[in-house]
C-alpha cells in the first residue's frame, strides 16, 4: 500500500511538473488588455531610432532638380518551388508559370538624397531578403538600407520557399535555400539598374476613386479606396506609371499551383500597353481588403478585367496630373521591437504562450518605413495594413498637405494591423474571426503604436531644415 501511495506521488509529482510546462511553453496564458506602450522601453527606442534615421537625409525647402530612372527584373523562381500563401495549399509545390513575376524598381533623387522604390510580385518581402538586396546594392551604388523601401503585391500565387520556421512553413511551403538569393539578386539588379538609369525627370501624382472595385471582407465596415498613381517622365519624354491600390489578389484560389502576378500584374501589363511606358505596382493597405466589382466566366478572365478596369483608371488619372521638376526626396527605415505576442486562436481571454510564439517563427521584430517625394508621402509597415487604419492616416496626412501612400510588407510580417477598436470584439463581426482573433499578434495597441511612430516619421520627414532629434 504505502509503495502504491509512492507510485501516485510520483506519478502526481510528473504530471504537475508537465502540466507546468505545458503552460509556459505552450498556454494557455491570460491575455493583457492594455499595453502602456509611451512608458515602454521598446517604444522610446523606436521613437529614437525613427529620429536618428531621419537625420541620415537632409531636409530642405529648396531642393535641387529632379533625377529618375526605372528598371525590372524577371524573378520568377523555377518551377517547383512552392508558392506562398493560402496554408490550404500544405506547401505544395508549383507545376508552372501562368504569367511571370518580377521586381520593379524606381530610383528618385533631388541631388541630395535618393531613395528606391522597390514592388514585387511576391506575398511580402522576408527581411533577409532585404537584407542581401540592401547589402548588394550598397556595394554599386551609395543607396543604404535607410534609402530603399520595400512592398509586395501581396499575390497569392507567388515564389514560396523563402522563409524557416514552422510557421512560415504552413504559407510558404518547406524552405528553400536557393530562392532567397534568386529574389534578393532580382531586387539588387533591379534597384542598381534604375540608379544607372537616372536622368532629369519631372514627377506628379494624384488620387482616383476606386470604391466600386473593393470591398472590406470582414466587417460592414469602411474601406480604402484609393487608386494613387504617380507619373513620372524623364528627358526625352519616356515614362513610368506607378500605382498602388488595396484590395487583395485573391482572385485565384489555393488550387492555383502555377506562378502568377494576379490582377496587379494585368494592372501593369495594361498600362504598358496602353501608354507605351513602363508600370510598377505596389500593394496598399491590404487587411480586410479584398476586391468587388468585376464579373467574368473564368479566374483568368476577372484576373484581366479586374487588371484592366484598374489600369484605365490610373490612365485617366495620369492624363491630368501636373509634373514637377524640382521635389525635395528624403527617408527612413527603421526595424523596431514589438509588445509581448498576443496571439489568441480559440478564445479572447487566452493566448499562447511567447515561447511558443518564438518557436513557430514569431520573432518579435516589425518595421517602419516611409519616403517623401514633395508632398507625395510613402509609408509601410510589416503587417497585412488595414484598409480601414489607413484612411485615418490619409486623413492625418492631408490636413498637413501630403498625399499619403500607406502600403503593407516593410520587410518582415506581423500579422494585421486592424483597428484597435475592434480587438476586444467577440461577436461575429469584427470579433475572434481569422483577422482579429488569430492575427492580431501584438496586443490591443499595435495601431496607437505604429499610429504614434507614423505621426513621429513624418514630423521628422517635413519639408523644413533639418533639426536635432527630439526627445522620445
Amino acid at each position: 500500500m504505502r509503495r502504491l501511495k509512492k507510485i501516485l506521488l510520483w506519478i502526481g509529482g510528473i504530471a504537475a511538473v508537465l502540466l507546468v510546462l505545458f503552460v509556459l511553453f505552450v498556454g494557455p496564458w491570460p491575455v493583457y488588455s492594455k499595453t502602456n506602450f509611451e512608458q515602454s522601453g521598446y517604444y522610446k527606442k523606436a521613437i529614437a531610432d525613427v529620429d536618428a534615421a531621419a537625420q541620415q537625409t537632409h531636409l530642405t525647402q529648396t531642393p535641387g532638380k529632379l533625377k529618375a530612372g526605372w528598371a525590372a527584373r524577371d524573378m520568377t523562381p523555377p518551377v517547383g518551388v512552392p508558392l506562398a500563401g493560402y496554408g490550404a495549399r500544405n506547401g505544395k509545390a508549383s507545376t508552372g508559370v501562368h504569367d511571370k513575376l518580377y521586381a520593379r524598381a524606381l530610383v528618385v533623387s533631388d541631388g541630395e538624397d535618393t531613395v528606391a522604390l522597390l514592388g514585387a510580385d511576391m506575398l511580402l518581402i522576408p527581411p533577409k531578403i532585404a537584407e542581401l538586396c540592401a547589402k548588394a546594392v550598397a556595394e554599386k551604388t551609395p543607396l543604404t538600407a535607410n534609402d530603399i523601401l520595400y512592398q509586395a503585391s501581396h499575390t497569392h500565387c507567388g515564389p514560396g520557399g523563402m522563409m524557416e520556421g514552422l510557421m512560415a512553413k504552413t504559407t510558404f511551403g518547406a524552405y528553400r535555400p536557393d530562392v532567397p538569393p534568386l529574389i534578393a539578386k532580382a531586387f539588387a539588379d533591379a534597384i542598381i539598374d534604375a540608379y544607372a538609369q537616372m536622368k532629369p525627370a519631372k514627377l506628379g501624382e494624384g488620387v482616383a476613386d476606386a470604391t466600386q472595385y473593393i470591398r472590406n471582407r470582414a466587417r460592414e465596415a469602411g474601406v480604402d479606396p484609393s487608386l494613387n498613381v504617380a507619373l513620372i517622365e524623364q528627358e526625352g519624354g519616356a515614362r513610368c506609371y506607378m500605382v498602388r491600390f488595396s484590395a487583395h489578389p485573391t482572385i485565384y484560389d489555393d488550387d492555383m499551383l502555377a506562378f502568377s502576378a494576379e490582377y496587379p500584374g494585368a494592372v501593369v501589363r495594361h498600362i504598358e500597353q496602353d501608354t507605351g511606358g513602363k508600370a510598377m505596382y505596389l500593394g496598399g493597405a491590404l487587411g480586410s481588403m479584398s476586391t468587388r466589382g468585376v464579373e467574368a466566366p473564368s479566374r483568368d478572365e476577372k484576373v484581366d478585367a479586374m487588371g484592366l478596369a484598374l489600369a484605365k483608371l490610373a490612365e485617366e488619372k495620369a492624363d491630368t496630373l501636373t509634373l514637377e521638376d524640382a521635389l525635395d526626396v528624403a527617408s527612413l527605415s527603421v526595424s523596431v521591437d514589438m509588445p509581448s505576442i498576443q496571439v489568441r486562436p480559440m478564445s479572447p481571454k487566452w493566448r499562447i504562450s511567447p515561447f511558443l510564439a518564438r518557436f513557430a517563427g514569431l520573432d518579435g521584430k516589425g518595421h517602419i518605413q516611409m519616403a517623401r517625394i514633395g508632398a507625395m508621402m510613402l509609408v509601410g509597415a510589416s503587417f497585412d495594413f488595414s484598409g480601414e487604419v489607413s484612411v485615418d492616416w490619409q486623413q492625418w496626412a492631408k490636413s498637413r498637405g501630403y498625399t499619403l501612400w500607406a502600403d503593407s510588407f516593410a520587410p518582415g510580417y506581423c500579422g494585421y494591423l486592424s483597428p484597435d477598436k475592434y480587438y476586444g470584439e467577440t461577436g461575429k463581426k469584427g470579433g475572434m474571426g481569422y483577422e482579429i482573433g488569430l492575427m492580431n499578434w501584438y496586443g490591443p495597441d499595435t495601431e496607437a503604436y505604429f499610429t504614434a511612430l507614423f505621426h513621429r516619421a513624418a514630423e521628422d520627414l517635413g519639408p523644413a531644415v533639418k533639426t536635432a532629434a527630439r526627445q522620445p
